[in-house]
């Protein structure tokens, strides 16, 4: 009778065990099907300090996989619960939950962009940060000389000091660490090609260059003719002659500036006027590019003291005032 009931027992274990084993079986093949997405790509989030019980249950309520604890289980056996990385997640139709367990805990996370241009200014910049909605905002509301003190850069005017690029980030990035990539990409190229730079050229320090290649940036698209441009300017500083350049005036003008620049323009003073100043103004003028920084390190050799705008997006240059005044009969006053 013992022998009986012991035998009956130990069937009943075994069949369990044996269902038991099949059971889980059958749903690890679960973990190879593809999850129940509700469209082709869905955006995942993980928040920081979520675990894989809570990742597994959200992706459960959103009804993309059925066995949560399951997906839970598979995880700490794997040793992969404390590898979860916060972020975004671009779920697709046919990713299985294995392939999702792969994704979080590699921290292939979803990356944004925002692409800052050459030829803006600082504050246009700022404009474009504050229209991305995924960034986190630490600048709004703040004066450029605060911003620059929480660079780190306190009392620097910002105007030219940001490198133009294509930025990628990821959610939980902030306006401020955008703009300090894009410093510290501007000071790291400076410093490179300041040590290459052509030998005597009238600038005093790196900055200086900085601000001539603004000008550069700002008085052609055309890249073949920046050092062109940057030839001529080099030649007047060492003449001493005036710059006598629109996009400084129009920069000392500031939002005032209704696109339409008059004599009055020209013959009004302020800092940034190098019709009415000699030497370069103050700062930069606009965001530049490694091109302009370029042309202002290696200018073009040659004669010419002038250039006007042919009306093209070209310029025709000129060794001596009499032909500037034809040129100018000739491509402006038409």
């Amino acid at each position: 009778m013992l022998k009986l009931l012991v035998s009956s027992i130990f069937s009943v274990l075994f069949a369990g065990v044996i269902y038991a084993a099949w059971l889980y079986v059958d749903m690890q093949k679960t973990l190879d099907e593809p999850m129940a997405l509700k469209e082709n790509t869905v955006i995942f989030t993980v928040k920081p300090g979520d675990n894989m019980k809570v990742i597994s249950q959200r992706l459960n309520k959103s009804q993309a996989y059925e066995h949560p604890e399951l997906l839970r289980l598979t995880a700490k056996m794997r040793k992969l619960d404390s590898r979860v990385h916060a972020g975004e997640y671009e779920l697709k139709q046919g990713m299985t939950p294995n392939d999702f367990l792969t994704l979080v805990t590699q921290g292939k996370v979803v990356q944004h962009s925002i692409i800052l241009v050459e030829g803006l200014t600082f504050r246009q910049y700022l404009s474009k940060l504050a229209a991305q909605d995924d960034l986190k905002k630490e600048l709004t509301g703040l004066t450029d000389e605060q911003i620059m003190t929480k660079l780190g850069k306190a009392g620097e005017h910002p105007e030219g000091r940001f490198f133009p690029d294509n930025y990628f980030y990821t959610i939980g990035t902030s306006d401020l660490d955008i703009l300090n990539r894009a410093y510290v990409a501007m000071e790291t190229t400076l410093e490179q090609l300041w040590e290459k730079r052509e030998k005597d050229l009238p600038y005093k320090t790196p900055y200086e260059a900085l601000i001539m290649a603004s000008i550069v940036e700002k008085e052609t698209g055309k890249a073949e003719e920046r050092p062109t441009i940057a030839g001529v300017f080099v030649r007047r500083l060492r003449k001493d002659m005036k710059l006598q350049t629109d996009p400084t005036v129009i920069y000392g003008i500031g939002p005032e500036f209704d696109g339409n620049i008059t004599r009055k323009h020209l013959r009004t003073d302020t800092p940034y006027n190098t019709y009415t100043r000699k030497g370069l103004p103050p700062s930069p003028i606009a965001m530049l590019g490694s091109a302009s920084l370029e042309a202002a390190l290696h200018p073009a050799k040659g004669d010419s003291l002038y250039f006007v705008a042919k009306g093209d997006g070209s310029h025709y240059f000129s060794a001596t005032y009499k032909e500037h005044n034809n040129a100018v009969t000739k491509y402006q006053l038409r």
